[in-house]
């Protein structure tokens, strides 16, 4: 993190070391340092320029909307405050590796008595950068490489590449990123993408080929992205056994959808949190911008947080969605919804819950999950402010059902078939916080309410993931 710097105004000796005689010219000197003092610890100051240090290609339009605030400052701590916000959000572009800020009064013929200069000193990303790093994802891991190309045309665009090589999945992506001058939270990305993924749970391998467009934009105290997708889908049998009811729907489909998130967070972490709240709503309508899949898919999660005695954390979590397919043809088994596992209701199996064939598991056109947890710090405290933070007490009660539903019978009906046959755990073990990237579970779980053809974990279950109920 950068300083912000006020050099001293203290009177410093004008004439060398020769501190002899002292004239009008000497006098002169020191009265007005001191004034300028005295203007600084009134803290009533005008900030009359700001510079920048070390622009190459970036354009100074976007500059200007990051740092207009400095000028509103009305005093000291009110330009050190604005100063470090522009700050955050130059590194935030993603355009420069370091920003550092100095502050320091005005020099020059224009210099107001209480004018302040502002100078960021910056230094760019190289046009082409690359990494490589590991990903945690629901119960998976993967290696990813990436080739980054920052500031393309010198207003934050990016162009990226990404290649990741997973247990599960592999995929590949280009990338184009454009965020709107002085709102960085309103942008635009184009994507290209293949992926190719393997569903053990269902005997189902499928590769994704496709483009997508987002538009992602605050309203109020809400983001919103807006999504259209165009995806050619390859379905094919993981392995010889595959039930007859997934080699019935290999093959090739092609799916266009339009997707809306709205998504509210007031969470302080987003991996284990402590206090506030998460509102997630999804809707995805398929097939009227072209394709042969059809079908409205709605979805939401809802998480609640709330701080207790002893560094305890109450959580309540609650998930639910409904597919409905357009027209007489079913519902494929790619878009449809899966419950199970370490991520959602513990004490099963990985997507192991809901309508089977010959022990491959097809999904649900609907479904609910709840969860309550209570999260304490371990005993006695061991490693207290250091790395025995990043782990806590688990105690846990998951409930939840998929089915698919019979859309002729009315909503009454529907509610009473979601409230049939309720699979339900409890029970504890600990928590490891890995930053703000992922976190790992291991639990000891008892499954209830197990149905014919459901696999449980019955005992000790580990999980590892950024999402969980």
């Amino acid at each position: 993190m950068g300083t912000v710097h006020a050099r001293s105004l203290e009177p410093l000796p004008m004439g060398g070391p020769d501190f002899g005689a002292l004239g009008e010219e000497a006098e002169l000197v020191e009265v007005e340092p001191e004034a300028k003092q005295e203007i600084l610890e009134n803290k009533d100051v005008v900030v009359q320029h700001v510079h920048f240090e070390g622009l190459g290609r970036t354009k100074d339009d976007i500059i200007m909307y990051e740092i207009s605030d400095v000028f509103k400052a009305k005093n000291l701590i009110d330009v050190m405050r604005k100063s470090h916000e522009a700050r955050e959000k130059l590194l935030r572009l993603g355009i420069f590796r370091h920003v550092d800020v100095l502050i320091d009064t005005c020099q020059g013929d224009d210099a107001l008595p209480n004018g302040l200069d502002v100078t960021f000193e910056v230094t760019e990303l190289r046009r082409l950068t690359g990494s490589y790093n590991t990903m945690v994802g629901n119960n998976e891991g993967s290696m990813v490489l990436g080739l980054k190309f920052p500031n393309l045309f010198g207003r934050a665009e990016k162009v990226t590449f990404q290649f990741s090589y997973g247990t599960k999945e592999t995929s590949y992506g280009l990338s184009f990123f454009k965020p709107q001058p002085g709102n960085f939270e309103r942008n635009f990305s184009v994507n290209l993408y293949k992926v190719t993924g393997q569903f053990p749970w269902s005997s189902l391998r499928e590769t994704d080929r496709g483009i997508s467009t987002e538009f992602n934009f605050p309203i109020w105290k809400t983001n919103h992205t807006l999504k259209w997708e165009g995806v050619w889908r390859e379905l094919g049998c993981l392995a010889r056994t595959a039930s007859f009811s997934v080699r019935e729907e290999s093959g090739h489909s092609l799916k266009s959808s339009l997707s809306h998130a709205m998504v509210i967070d007031s969470r302080n972490s987003s991996i284990l949190p402590r206090r506030g709240a998460l509102l997630k709503i999804n809707q995805e309508l398929a097939g009227y911008t072209g394709g042969d899949v059809s079908f409205l898919k709605e979805d939401f999660e809802f998480q609640l947080n709330k701080q207790l005695i002893w560094d305890s954390v109450f959580s309540a979590s609650l998930w639910g969605g409904m597919l409905v397919p357009i027209g007489e043809k079913p519902s494929s088994i790619a878009d449809r919804f899966y419950l199970g596992g370490p991520t959602s209701v513990r004490g099963f199996s990985m997507y192991s819950i809901g309508p089977q064939s010959e022990g491959d598991y097809l999904g649900g056109e609907a479904y609910w999950a709840g969860g309550l947890h209570l999260y304490t710090p371990l005993p006695f405290r061991p490693g207290r402010g250091g790395f025995g933070d990043l782990f806590r007490t688990h105690f846990f009660l998951n409930a939840g059902n998929l089915c698919n539903l019979n859309y002729g019978d009315g909503p009454r009906a529907h509610l009473q078939k979601l409230a049939e046959y309720i699979r339900w755990s409890y029970g504890a073990g600990i928590v490891l916080r890995l930053g703000n990237i992922a976190r790992l579970e291991l639990n000891y779980c008892f499954p209830m309410g197990v149905q014919s053809g459901d696999r449980i974990c019955d005992g000790v279950q580990f999980g590892a993931g950024i999402r969980f109920l």
